[in-house]
């Protein structure tokens, strides 16, 4: 199985103003293309904007089959990749920060709604979800979903690699002063779950939020195989089945786990 190129874009776009960042979103995914990506990973609430508060999800939320959604396929479609956008979904009077996977042939293959949700603006604004694990297969590997701060709980990542998850794909929103996070905890999320990790981040000043970019596709091995800095920036790196397999022989956490000894955890 060849590897998948995976392309990130970290951006924070135009907030409040949908038809600008799917411009945006188009755009990259030209440029991905070109370096025979296929799959672009764009950030958290991307089609939105983050810091655009509670009128202004209210007012922009989309059901997960929506016109941007179909906007999206468009552009897939053209482009001939797989895209992976954040976004505010509408599910009739629930509103939920999601994450929605649409394949290189349009088709909607996975939405996801963020189970953990950070800070009073998320937690005003959105309901959580309930669903921790969402998968789909894309180019052979088997692919899964969750949003920035899902990613800060060892057991969100742990039940992903239970499930077979090969690549994680986490929309992110991660502000200042929580660097770490992209910097040590999201690659050693890839390591000890024995995945890659697809961290696409906000970056810029957005309201009273300060996004620090260093989007990251962290590898099995615990090194990150792309990353960015601070600005506006597309970035891409290969996920290799083949190096995968070879690296969980090697280490072998998963076949080590004692899962007995752990009970007190749930």
């Amino acid at each position: 199985m060849p590897p998948l190129r995976t392309a990130l874009l970290q951006s924070s776009g135009q907030p409040g103003d949908v038809a600008a960042n799917l411009k945006v979103l188009d755009e990259a995914a030209a440029r991905a293309a070109a370096t025979g990506a296929g799959l672009l990973v764009a950030p958290e609430m991307f089609l939105t904007g983050y810091a655009i508060g509670d009128e202004g999800v209210a007012r922009l939320a989309e059901p997960a089959d929506g016109e941007s959604a179909d906007a999206v396929a468009d552009i897939a479609v053209r482009h001939g990749l797989a895209v992976a956008y954040g976004y505010p979904e509408r599910d009739g009077t629930t509103v939920y920060n999601a994450a929605q996977l649409i394949g290189p042939d349009g088709t909607r293959l996975l939405n996801y709604r963020k189970t953990h949700l950070y800070g009073d603006f998320e937690s005003g604004a959105f309901t959580p979800g309930d669903q921790p694990v969402a998968q789909a297969e894309l180019g052979g590997l088997r692919v899964g979903l969750m949003i920035c701060y899902d990613v800060e709980f060892p057991e969100n990542v742990r039940a992903h690699a239970l499930a077979g998850t090969q690549l994680l794909l986490v929309p992110t929103a991660l502000m200042h002063p929580a660097e770490v996070v992209a910097e040590s905890v999201v690659p050693v999320r890839a390591f000890e779950n024995q995945i890659y990790v697809a961290y696409a981040n906000r970056t810029g000043l957005e309201g009273d939020f300060e996004f620090v970019g260093l989007s990251a596709l962290a590898g099995p091995d615990g090194t990150a195989r792309a990353r960015a800095g601070r600005g506006e920036e597309l970035v891409a790196g290969d996920v290799d089945p083949e190096f995968l397999t070879g690296s969980r022989e090697v280490n072998p956490y998963l076949r080590d786990r004692r899962p007995g000894l752990y009970t007190s955890l749930v």
